[in-house]
């Protein structure tokens, strides 16, 4: 008989493992899960907080106004002027020359000087000219008691008339040669014209000179033209009479007063201008013939315009614009002043004034210093200097 060995129960139960209940298993990802929601949850609510904070702080640090200085749009009469640009030409002005052929033997000037009307200048080699006077002289006078005899004769009845005309002639014919003589003599001394002032001397002692020779220049100072040219459309507000101011770059700063004196009647066929000269001047002769010179004729005024400070316009590719100054009402109730971006079309400009036509009315207010730092809508406050001065307009002399 075969005895077969068993094992009791109570030692498989304990020898072996017990298996996880699966509700273990769904307890663990509950918890994970729980545990995953709590970590975004709290991201989440971190963002949220943050981006509140952040907006909230923005909305109570507010950046401080922009100081700026401010200038009021007037209603203002502007001088109507028009401005060319031209040369300036002496009233008398000349090449001294000879009028005939001859050796300097004296100059009797000094290059820069100023003369009289008449002063002698330079003398020529009139030698021959003076011996031929005293020949002529002679015969003059020779001449002249003949003639007075042949009368006493003719007067006697012991002479005949012929011979007394022929002794008028011969002494007539004496006379136009000493007359023709001291022509020529004065020729031989060359005198100054007019009144004024001698340039660089261009002949020395001892040189011959052919007739035309340009010996020295002379100068009138006192009074000096302005000839500039104008457009076909501007002649007809030019009339003779009108005030013109002169400026030169040699003298900035000052003004010459003269008057137009000559408008050309012909209108160029090559440029469609018209040439315009102006008399003016000189005090002091300090303006010289050649400059170059800015003329502006004064015309009469025009109506009425509004202008602001040259510096509160800003020019951009975009259009002009400036700033205008809004009193508008806050969030909280209260008053403030705003910057608003206004584009306007703009004129002339002068003396330091913008001509506005369109986009801004008289009293307005816009910002004359500062507006580089501003935007449309940006908050303002007035700053007490005030706005820039005009530029002055150059003293008249």
């Amino acid at each position: 008989m075969t005895l077969a060995t068993e094992t009791p129960p109570s030692a498989r139960s304990s020898s072996e493992k017990p298996r996880p209940r699966p509700v273990r298993k769904v307890r663990w990802f509950i918890i994970v899960g729980l545990l995953l929601a709590l970590l975004v949850g709290g991201l989440v609510g971190f963002n949220a907080f943050r981006n509140h904070m952040i907006a909230q702080f923005f909305a109570n640090n507010k950046p401080p106004p922009i100081t700026v200085t401010v200038a009021e749009a007037k209603s203002e009469v502007l001088p109507n002027l028009l401005t060319a640009v031209g040369d300036l030409a002496a009233v008398h002005q000349v090449n001294v020359t000879t009028d005939v052929s001859g050796r300097i033997t004296d100059i009797l000037f000094e290059a820069g000087s100023e003369v009289k009307s008449g002063t002698p200048l330079v003398k020529l080699f009139d030698q021959t000219e003076q011996a031929d006077l005293a020949n002529f002289r002679a015969q003059a006078k020779v001449a002249e008691l003949s003639l007075d005899r042949a009368k006493q004769l003719a007067a006697r009845q012991f002479g005949p008339q012929a011979t007394v005309d022929s002794a008028q002639a011969a002494f007539d014919q004496a006379n136009a040669g000493i007359a023709k003589t001291e022509a020529l003599i004065s020729q031989k001394t060359v005198r100054a014209p007019f009144d004024g002032v001698l340039g660089v001397r261009h002949v020395e002692v001892g040189q011959y000179l052919s007739a035309g020779t340009q010996i020295v220049t002379l100068t009138d100072l006192t009074r000096v033209f302005a000839n500039f040219t104008v457009t076909e459309k501007d002649s007809g507000t030019l009339a003779v009479g009108q005030a013109v101011r002169v400026t030169v770059d040699a003298y900035p700063g000052r003004v010459f007063d003269g008057k137009i004196t000559t408008i050309e009647p012909q209108i160029s066929t090559d440029t469609r201008n018209i040439r315009v000269q102006a008399t003016l001047d000189n005090p002091g002769r300090v303006l010289r013939p050649g400059m170059f010179a800015t003329t502006t004729v004064v015309l009469p005024d025009k109506p009425a315009v509004i202008t602001v400070p040259e510096t509160a316009v800003d020019y951009t590719l975009y259009g002009d614009s400036v700033f205008l100054i809004k009193d508008e009402k806050g969030d909280d109730g209260q008053s403030k002043l705003t910057a608003v971006r206004t584009f306007v079309r703009t004129g002339d400009r002068i003396n330091g004034r913008a001509v506005i036509l369109t986009g801004v009315k008289p009293g307005d207010r816009v910002v004359a210093v500062g507006q580089l730092k501003l935007q449309s809508g940006a908050a303002v406050a007035i700053s007490t200097d005030p706005p820039p001065p005009q530029p002055k307009t150059p003293p008249r002399y």
